[in-house]
């Protein structure tokens, strides 16, 4: 069997090389012709061709065909090049889900996806499990914790399905620095330093993962040039042995999901196996009782209860989150004290929701790549006295699959009576579309200079990644 990695800039030439190393035919084509020249090389290497799709009229049998969730080809595209070949379609996902069949079976694995809050939950989730050494893929890095202490094993890596199989195989040099990766994975005890993996995943999991949680479908946004969405893609979750979902996204979109392992939580909805009781929004600690209800366990058991926990999330949707994370926990059956201490310990992250003070100003960041409308919405929402805070809204286009909707947020931004500072692509753009009070600054630095200056609290709301941040 021929086996074709479509798209060759979000991870296909990890994929393909791996398939190679396993003895498969590969071929592979460049999608959106971004092909770097040491990559090619390394293709030629392994004995991958690189084709075009007229190309398939050359070949006979059977094709397996492994593409991007995000494609935007059909199926039925791709045949018309040749309908005599006995096709096979499966996911970058699935194809590294098989990849990864034979790795890491006593390893703890959580893959985390969802429209927001994915990195956040990651990193809760790393200090809940920090004694375990977590291997970790985030979109701010591949990173490896030993003794508390964190290892920087790639900081550029996006959180393509591919990237799971680096960041394994990053950690392994790191273990192993006088040796090359033989072919597949070596498993050896003594050469492994980590006992949890956590991955964190744009669009959908791979389904490796013991727990899949999937965080919610704040926004269902069109991928594949409008050909599947955000929530069709994320769907790959139930591939995992248990998933935890939020109670509102899985009965919106996936309540006809057939599956054993199953729990929801909810920030309102009693019937969901978790959900709150009682909570106390704080901008430093939010204290919020939990109850659970037969909860299913990895290891087949059925549990309930109750927790109380205090932790850095100052909003409803910091709080939802939250309770994916202690949900979570609580499927792989992890000790209720490691979870309300490691929730504790939580502090938030450069780069997401983050609480500073410079000189007399509470500075409140929220920095993210997926940051739309709703995401601001609540950001803004969970400021209780907004006189006390300038407003700032800014950043940049073409970072993620999702864009803001600028009539949806002017229009709600226009409702504050409330003066918003503005800056980047982002700002520039809907300043026209503001009846409120604005003034636009070139370099979003003067803002803070600014509150700083006045002694006002900031709420600094802008769409980057933040490692471009940092360096401007």
């Amino acid at each position: 069997m021929n086996n074709l990695v479509i798209d060759l800039t979000h991870g296909g030439v990890k994929i393909a090389i791996s398939l190679a190393k396993k003895g498969k035919n590969v071929l592979a084509y460049d999608l959106y012709n971004t092909l770097k020249p040491i990559d090619s090389r390394m293709l030629a290497i392994y004995n991958i061709e690189i084709i075009k799709l007229e190309d398939l009229t050359d070949f006979k049998g059977d094709m397996n065909v492994i593409y991007p969730i995000h494609m935007p080809l059909t199926f039925k595209e791709i045949k018309s090049y040749n309908p005599d070949l006995n096709y096979t379609f499966q996911s970058h996902h699935e194809s590294v889900r098989d990849i990864l069949s034979d790795w890491g079976e006593d390893i703890l694995k959580i893959e985390v996806t969802g429209v927001k809050g994915k990195t956040t939950s990651v990193f809760m989730l790393k200090e809940i499990l920090i004694e375990d050494n977590p291997l970790i893929l985030s979109s701010l890095g591949a990173l490896l914790y030993e003794n508390n202490k964190e290892i920087i094993l790639k900081k550029d890596i996006s959180i393509t399905p591919a990237n799971i199989k680096e960041t394994i195989d990053l950690a392994y040099k790191i273990a192993n620095p006088v040796c090359k990766i033989a072919e597949g994975i070596v498993e050896s005890e003594n050469l492994r330093k980590y006992n949890t993996a956590i991955f964190e995943s744009s669009l959908g999991a791979s389904g490796i993962g013991d727990v899949g949680l999937l965080l919610n479908i704040a926004e269902d946004y069109p991928i594949a040039k409008g050909k599947s969405s955000a929530s069709k893609a994320k769907k790959q979750v139930f591939n995992c042995k248990c998933v935890c979902i939020q109670k509102e996204a899985f009965d919106k979109y996936y309540s006809d999901i057939k599956h054993d392992k199953i729990n929801t939580f909810s920030l309102t909805d009693e019937s969901s196996n978790l959900y709150i009781k009682n909570v106390k929004y704080d901008l430093d600690k939010t204290h919020a009782d939990i109850e659970y209800n037969n909860v299913k366990t990895i290891n087949g058991n059925a549990i309930s209860g109750k927790l109380s926990l205090k932790s850095f999330a100052p909003g409803p949707h910091h709080v939802s989150n939250l309770l994916g994370i202690v949900l979570t926990c609580l499927s792989l059956e992890i000790d209720t004290t490691k979870i309300i201490n490691g929730i504790k310990n939580y502090k938030g992250i450069p780069g997401r929701t983050n609480k500073k003070t410079i000189e007399n100003s509470i500075i409140i960041e929220e920095i993210n790549p997926g940051l739309n409308t709703q995401a601001i919405k609540e950001s803004i929402n969970m400021i209780n006295n907004l006189d006390d805070y300038y407003i700032s809204i800014g950043g940049d286009y073409g970072i993620t699959c999702e864009e803001i909707n600028e009539e949806k947020l002017s229009g709600f931004l226009n409702t504050l009576n409330h003066d918003i500072l503005l800056t980047g692509e982002v700002g520039k753009s809907i300043a026209p579309k503001l009846t409120v009070d604005t003034k636009y600054y070139e370099n979003y630095s003067d803002i803070y200079e600014l509150a700083i200056k006045n002694n006002k609290n900031l709420l600094f709301i802008f769409r980057s990644d933040y490692r471009k941040l940092k360096q401007r």
